[in-house]
């Protein structure tokens, strides 16, 4: 999207020491800010005042460079909606964040759904993760396994599975109901590919943060 390399850059200046630093970080994910160019939407570019306050999180192109922003998503990261009322991450207990009244995530108007993360498909390796969210496709990448993700259940389009062919193993990454229909519609189209449901519901970060490293792995068989 036009504008999108600016906007990744400005906000990604005003990460350290913002809310969305102490978000990521309490997620288990500091270590990946860097990687994906995480930021913090403090002050707002003309025409962004809806996403301040919010996580900002660029769709990174392979190739770098000039435009190597593809699109940049704004995630909520409001107190009221990620918290619970003793103040702890809502995610650290194991629940999920209440957005009220409106959607978790924020996309530019007329910007179409994007594969994140899709410096991992160019990567030497015979599996692949796909998952639903940018943050469980960065948990996979702090592990030390390739992963993409979709930005939402039902969000897939035809022509990402294409590359996925290619792949020993794809696996397709099911954290509750709707997650599970969502992968299985995936892999009705990918012979090569496992569908692996998570534990009591929790997405891969939250298993992340409760069981650590080597029950993500486990649950690849890895």
């Amino acid at each position: 999207m036009p504008g999108s390399d600016l906007a990744a850059r400005t906000y990604h200046e005003q990460y350290r020491g913002s809310p969305a630093e102490e978000y990521i970080k309490a997620r288990g994910l500091g270590e990946a800010a860097d990687q994906f160019g995480l930021g913090y939407v403090g002050s707002a570019i003309p025409g962004h005042e809806r996403y301040r306050g919010y996580l900002a999180i660029p769709y990174l192109r392979p190739a770098g460079g000039e435009d190597g922003v593809a699109t940049v998503r704004y995630r909520c990261i409001a107190d009221e909606c990620v918290r619970a009322p003793d103040g702890g991450l809502l995610v650290l207990q194991a629940e999920k964040e209440q957005h009220q009244g409106h959607g978790k995530y924020l996309t530019l108007p007329g910007d179409l759904p994007r594969l994140f993360n899709t410096q991992a498909l160019i990567e030497p390796t015979p599996t692949m993760v796909v998952v639903e969210g940018e943050l469980d496709a960065m948990t996979w990448a702090l592990v030390g396994v390739p992963a993409v993700a979709a930005p939402g259940t039902g969000t897939w389009a035809a022509y990402w599975t294409g590359p996925l062919r290619g792949y020993r193993t794809v696996y397709l990454i099911a954290e509750d109901g709707p997650g599970l229909t969502f992968m299985d519609s995936i892999a009705a189209d990918l012979p090569n590919s496992r569908v692996i449901t998570m534990p009591g519901d929790l997405d891969s970060n939250a298993t992340f943060l409760k069981s650590g490293r080597a029950a993500l792995l486990e649950r690849i068989g890895h």
